[in-house]
């Protein structure tokens, strides 16, 4: 009977493992937002031996989440810094501007035109591997290779990013202008900005002119700031009676037109290399498209370009946007590289330093083993690819997504991709790279990640950006991330952001799902399934929710921290009808067990303390997980010494009592059963 039990429940798995956990029990630590001196989080623990994607995804939606092996959900009543579960469904996310600027911001620096003075070495550092281009014209040098250069969205933007890149060049002219004195090193002078010309502006042109692309009044700016500094410094009368024009008071070589030449002769240079011809004409800094300029020279390369695809035509815009910078050695390679958790030293030290430097820890307790525990070790069992289209490419499971910049790792996302999201754990970074943002452009990859393995995974939709803690400021970014939701810590329901921010502006524990418009009606539908397990809550008022610190709180399961019995609840049975933890599973050395089976092999006293024990248990992972994933008594586990040391003492004794081995202990209720179970038992 008891292996057609096991069969049954590890067949509940869909054929993808079983779960099984351990009970550390309720537990208090330290915490890392409010920097409270009192141990004054307070959480709810299980240590993972293995774990089902499936049961994960189930155990996300609850609140729980892990770090390395252990899970942890804290209890929202009584924590001193509520988090709730937040997540964004990629398809219907939608970018900010800051969030459009940081893409473009990362496009600049692979493209060798982002100012980054302060890291003039880092620049020199990576500039030093020579990448080839990868425009279309000159070939591809890896399909594996991550171009941002190549995405639809950045199609659409390449017009933009090529203002961009003809506005730094100016910019720089402008400074060489100011180190050969032509300009005062005093004055601040404006910023270039460049403009397309529109193809209905180009019909109107003369012909031979038709060519012009980008344009720009950068001189005329400069000579009016020019002239605003001049006149300040001459007497006010003279000029006011002097009859001459503003233009006039300025020497020749610093009129708009003057100014114009001497900046199109410092970019003619650039102008040729990128594919455009720079002319001055009254002031004005004209584009002109080399390439198109030579077709209309040449009937037969004319009749060429008009039959190129449009595909074709967009990649070679592309490299006249960027073949310079690439071809000389600037343009960066950007590999984004997803793989199965495992250790490697290169990432472990990249974790060092960045713990260091951004977090400020004490290097003496930066230790492989406490780093394997925290991101590598996992208990959730791989799932393969498949050709039936439920499993994306890479398998579910636990992973690594390193972002390398020309070989040198910049960035190690960590990673949980289950049937229903990719679920964001952890992140750390080179602290060179700080000004790249990476932690929200990690974000923006892995959204649009999600995105793409849709098409393998319909039921991959969700992205989960771990926890939102309200207080604390350094939280809200993750709000940013629009249209996101909030777990409700009562029902479980996911609440929008925008009706769940008005709540905790008020109060830091909310039961968001409680909301209502101003007619005092529910605006979100109740809840069907479960009922009694959700009202038993709200009676108790007593919900477990989880916390983390920087991403993620990296945990050391310590017997000290868990509270005891006295302190977390009481022994008494809980108000629960036998129906909710009948069904929980028990796992014992060698088998599995319904509880309803188990209970009736021991005394009062015994079944009472366990009953105590899987009530709060199926109250914290939910009925239907409890009759899923397997409850551990046969095993060695974090937690209370004497709790969990009688915990195993029940197993075994039922093992022996079920197999007919002897135990050493007679039946209940006899002298030396109640001396041994007193070892356990009392303090």
């Amino acid at each position: 009977m008891a292996a057609n039990r096991r069969s049954e429940a590890i067949g509940g798995g869909g054929g993808r493992g079983e779960s099984v956990v351990v009970d550390c029990g309720r537990r208090r630590s330290s915490c890392g937002y409010c920097r409270s001196p009192n141990r004054s989080s307070i959480s709810h623990g299980l240590i993972a031996q293995s774990l089902t994607v499936d049961d994960y995804q189930d155990l996300l939606d609850r609140g729980w989440r892990r770090s390395g092996s252990f899970l942890y959900k804290p209890d929202m009543r009584t924590t001193c810094c509520p988090a709730y579960t937040i997540r964004l469904k990629a398809a219907d996310f939608s970018p900010s501007k800051e969030q459009n600027r940081l893409r473009k911001r990362m496009e600049r620096f692979l493209d060798g035109t982002l100012d980054t003075k302060a890291k003039p070495e880092l620049l020199e550092d990576l500039n030093t591997s020579k990448v080839a281009c990868e425009c279309e014209c000159h070939g591809r040098s890896s399909l594996a290779t991550v171009e941002t250069s190549v995405d639809v969205e950045e199609d659409k933007n390449e017009p933009e990013q090529f203002m961009h890149y003809l506005s730094d060049a100016i910019d720089k002219a402008v400074q060489a202008c100011i180190e050969s004195e032509m300009f005062s090193a005093n004055l601040q002078l404006p910023k270039a900005s460049v403009k397309g010309v529109s193809p209905t502006k180009k019909k109107k042109l003369v012909k031979g002119l038709e060519n012009l692309s980008y344009t720009s009044n950068i001189a005329f700016q400069l000579a009016a700031t020019l002239r605003r500094a001049r006149s300040e410094k001459e007497d006010e009368r003279q000029s006011k009676f002097s009859g001459n024009s503003a233009e006039d008071q300025l020497p020749s070589e610093l009129t708009p037109r003057s100014i114009g030449e001497k900046l199109a002769q410092s970019l003619s240079q650039m102008g040729e290399t990128s594919g455009f011809l720079i002319q001055a004409c009254d002031g004005h800094l004209n584009f002109y498209c080399i390439s198109e300029h030579a077709s209309a020279d040449k009937t037969g390369q004319e009749k060429s370009l008009s039959k190129e695809s449009p595909r074709r035509s967009g990649n070679k815009r592309r490299c006249m946007v960027r073949c310079c910078n690439r071809c000389s050695g600037n343009r960066q390679k950007l590999e984004i590289l997803l793989k199965r958790s495992t250790f490697e030293p290169e990432e472990f030290e990249l974790y060092r330093r960045y713990q260091v430097k951004v977090h400020e820890d004490n290097p003496d307790h930066i230790t492989g083993s406490a780093y394997r525990s925290f991101l590598v070790d996992t208990p959730l069992v791989f799932v393969p690819s498949t050709s039936g289209g439920s499993v994306p490419p890479c398998g579910f499971g636990s992973f690594h997504q390193s972002y390398v910049i020309d070989g040198r790792l910049v960035a190690v996302g960590v990673v949980d991709i289950l049937p229903k999201c990719l679920s964001s754990k952890y992140l750390f970074w080179d602290p060179d790279f700080a000004f790249l943002s990476l932690g929200k452009y990690s974000a923006l990859q892995e959204i649009s990640w999600v995105k793409e393995n849709q098409v393998h995974c319909p039921s991959l939709q969700y992205y989960y950006l771990g926890y939102y803690i309200h207080s604390c400021s350094k939280m809200r970014y993750k709000a940013a991330y629009w249209p996101s939701e909030l777990l409700c810590p009562l029902r479980y329901q996911w609440v929008p952001f925008n009706i769940a921010k008005p709540l905790l502006d008020r109060s830091k524990y909310v039961v968001l799902s409680d909301y209502k418009d101003q007619d005092e009606k529910p605006v979100l539908p109740p809840v069907s399934d479960h009922i009694s397990e959700h009202q038993h809550e709200e009676s108790e008022h007593k919900d477990l929710n989880d916390r983390l610190v920087g991403d993620e709180e990296m945990f050391d399961v310590d017997e000290e921290d868990v509270e005891s019995e006295s302190e977390s609840s009481n022994v008494e049975l809980y108000k629960t009808e036998d129906r909710d933890i009948g069904n929980a599973l028990i796992g014992l050395p060698g088998s599995r067990l319904r509880y309803k089976d188990l209970r009736g092999a021991f005394g009062l006293a015994e079944r009472k303390y366990l009953e105590a024990q899987v009530q709060r248990y199926v109250r914290v992972v939910g009925r239907e997980l409890s009759e899923r994933m397997v409850y551990s008594l046969g095993h060695r586990g974090g937690g209370g010494g004497r709790r969990r040391r009688w915990l195993r003492f029940l197993g075994w004794f039922f093992l022996g009592a079920c197999t007919g081995r002897s135990s050493g202990l007679r039946r209940p209720g006899s002298s030396r059963w109640t001396r041994r179970t007193a070892r356990f038992c009392c303090p």
